[in-house]
């Protein structure tokens, strides 16, 4: 059960950098801890944060080169890993990062044996299944951000077009976090009005394919994604740490839900103080199903794909 109020961030490039700004200007943690092998990057970083103390909520901000410095966490953040390029797919990662997550992430446990981990490092997906499977630790302990940010930007673009609050827009992106992700228009309300009803097919299209293409048009205009996952990360410690019950749709080793198992996709899922619960098979039209089935499949062969590869190197 996490309780300490502690948050480790592993990883401070611009993802995880963001996602300690973000946690400190909100107040989500009581004590913050970076972790890097850059030494002086960690250094410059914690000055930094610690210098804007006099305008945020109390938090202790610490940090370097040792993984001890992460010791008796609450969450662990996972943030480190190779990152995206220019127009390269999250899943052309995986690879390198889920070879990486499997050395890391028991070495995390041994140092914070009740923590909660979340891995925010692409291919967020397949990460998260080497990593559950990397070490024996009770279920839904180790989860991945998996589409909380691309149903954020789904909100975001259905408020724009319809000249609403993103707080009056409910709905939910599922799948890979990833190219085969699945904006579920099925469920989306608009002011409690159902999308169909506000949107043509043609707008809905537009949407989605926005939403799927977001990080590609960031990454070629600045280089990275970095302050809109901080956000929503942060948002994901806050659940966690404050025992909300809040259903968000983080990525999780699957069990059954909708048919599929073995592999981490996104699914509206219940996120407490143990970590990631009970996830919710919300209703999905026949288009969306077969999209989530095929979207377990495109995860499924990329695993695959990541272990000959791992094989090889």
């Amino acid at each position: 059960m996490a309780r300490s109020g502690k948050v480790s961030i592993v990883g401070v490039g611009t993802v995880g950098t963001a996602i300690a700004y973000a946690c400190l200007i909100r107040g989500s943690a009581r004590e913050l801890a970076l972790y890097d092998v850059n030494a002086m990057k960690v250094r410059a970083e914690v000055l930094d944060l610690n210098h804007g103390s006099s305008f945020v909520p109390p938090c202790r901000v610490i940090g370097g080169d040792d993984l001890a410095v992460t010791a008796e966490s609450a969450i662990v953040v996972v943030t480190a890993g190779a990152k995206q390029h220019r127009g390269q797919s999250r899943l052309e990662l995986a690879a390198t990062n889920v070879a990486m997550v499997k050395t890391l992430i028991p070495r995390l446990f041994e140092q914070s044996p009740n923590a909660v981990i979340v891995l925010v490092t692409n291919p967020v997906d397949l990460v998260t299944c080497a990593a559950v499977n990397a070490v024996d630790a009770p279920s839904g302990r180790v989860f991945g951000s998996g589409t909380v940010l691309d149903s954020s930007r789904f909100r975001h673009l259905i408020a724009a077009r319809a000249g609403i609050a993103v707080e009056n827009v409910h709905g939910v992106v599922v799948g890979e976090h990833g190219d085969s992700e699945i904006p579920v228009w099925s469920a989306v309300t608009v002011g409690g009005v159902p999308a169909a009803e506000v949107f043509d097919d043609v707008a809905r299209q537009d949407i989605s394919a926005e939403v799927v293409n977001a990080a590609y048009e960031i990454i070629a205009g600045k280089g990275a994604t970095n302050l809109a996952i901080g956000l929503s990360t942060a948002r994901i410690v806050e659940a966690v740490l404050g025992d909300q019950h809040r259903v968000l749709p983080v990525s999780t080793v699957q069990c059954g839900a909708y048919g599929v198992s073995g592999v981490a996709l996104s699914l509206p899922t219940v996120v407490w103080a143990s970590g990631a619960g009970q996830v919710l098979q919300v209703p999905l039209s026949d288009d969306e199903l077969a999209g989530l089935v095929r979207s377990a499949q495109t995860l499924t062969e990329a695993g695959r794909f990541s272990s000959v590869r791992r094989t090889r190197t």
